[in-house]
């Protein structure tokens, strides 16, 4: 950055402490010997102390080292590091596919990478929040899936998804799909979903429930509809309106919507992507009245920059209330999204809050 007016410009931002400017250029100070972001809220140094480089690499090559306080180092080793786990995604993708014998080892994994296994293991971990063990599983599964509801039938999407024999997939099926391979191609015929729809604080409630636990709370203005989306998501399934078999749990989000009942312990049988069950069994832990931001569940998580996959993994959430999304906000407060309304989600947390 030897043009004058490119340092004037630069010398403003960092005057303002502007992080905009996080990662295009660095300043180092000759009298410390140290090297700082823009935005770095150390007391800022006289401006002919100043010397302005295009990145970390170029500032240490002329002897600076970095800032302990703003850490200028790490935003060049995070690229590095991001770029790392998607060469990583992409080989388990491709030999996955390719391999009748299923995924890369980690050590495998590690020498096409060329890095240690246990680094590539911690840093993949820290990144995308699952090990690159359970992303192949999860690929595979997700192939699966696509590939029958593209008309494939189940004996060649199992070896077309990589899992190389059918008791692979059977091994983990029920876990993943909550049902065995045969039935999700058929659209899980014979599982019987019951359901019951009542109102609410909030307009309509519907709660659904396999024999296993409850599968879907739903919010609206219109039973019928409710009702509907309920058999879009579960399209082959025996659906039966029961309110006397979900009685217990109607009243248990009832109460709660009243404020009688602070915490929804109900028993789930959801599907879920490792990295999606991660962020809701988190948001379970959100104390009633208290809210975090999507920035700050991420880092909860060690995902520094996941906040926009934990605000997705949010919008998924098929059980409202009892997976507490709507305590998840915006990093400048603001409500972000909301599946069922941001009315809705206002009214939840104002309700929260008075009952606090």
């Amino acid at each position: 950055m030897d043009d004058q007016q490119d340092d004037q410009q630069a010398w403003q931002a960092v005057e303002a402490r502007d992080s905009r400017f996080d990662g295009q250029f660095v300043y180092a100070v000759k009298s410390t010997g140290v090297y700082c972001r823009p935005s770095c809220p150390s007391r800022r140094p006289r401006p002919e102390q100043v010397r302005f480089f295009a990145g970390p690499a170029d500032a240490e090559d002329a002897g600076f080292r970095a800032c302990r306080r703003c850490q200028p180092d790490l935003t060049s080793r995070k690229s590095g590091e991001t770029d790392l786990v998607r060469r990583a995604c992409d080989y388990i993708r491709d030999q996955t596919q390719d391999n009748p014998d299923g995924p890369p080892t980690l050590s495998e994994l590690g020498r096409a990478m060329g890095v240690s296994p246990s680094r590539l293991q911690r840093v993949f971990k820290r990144e995308t929040g699952v090990t690159p063990k359970q992303y192949a599983q999860a690929w595979r599964l997700d192939r699966f899936k696509s590939l029958i509801k593209q008309g494939n039938r189940v004996s060649s999407a199992i070896y077309d998804a990589g899992f190389g024999s059918a008791s692979r997939l059977y091994e983990t099926s029920e876990v993943h799909l909550g049902m065995s391979p045969g039935k999700y191609e058929k659209g899980a015929p014979g599982a019987t979903i019951y359901h019951a729809v009542a109102d609410c604080a909030l307009g309509r409630l519907l709660v659904a429930a396999t024999q296993s636990g409850v599968c879907s709370v739903k919010l609206g203005d219109d039973s019928t509809r409710l009702v509907e989306e309920l058999r879009k998501e579960f399209p082959a399934a025996v659906h039966q309106e029961d309110s006397e078999l979900l009685k217990s749990w109607v009243i248990a989000v009832l109460e709660y919507l009243e404020g009688r009942q602070p915490a929804l312990d109900l028993p789930l049988d959801v599907r879920a992507t490792a990295f999606q069950r991660r962020v809701w069994q988190l948001l379970q832990t959100i104390p009633y009245g208290e809210t975090r931001t999507y920035q700050e569940v991420a880092q909860e998580m060690g995902l520094e920059n996941s906040s926009r996959a934990v605000g997705r993994a949010c919008a998924s959430n098929p059980t409202a209330l009892i997976v507490p999304c709507h305590r998840v906000l915006r990093k400048d407060g603001g409500l972000g999204g909301y599946r069922w309304g941001l009315g809705r989600k206002e009214a939840l947390l104002a309700m929260e809050g008075k009952r606090r």
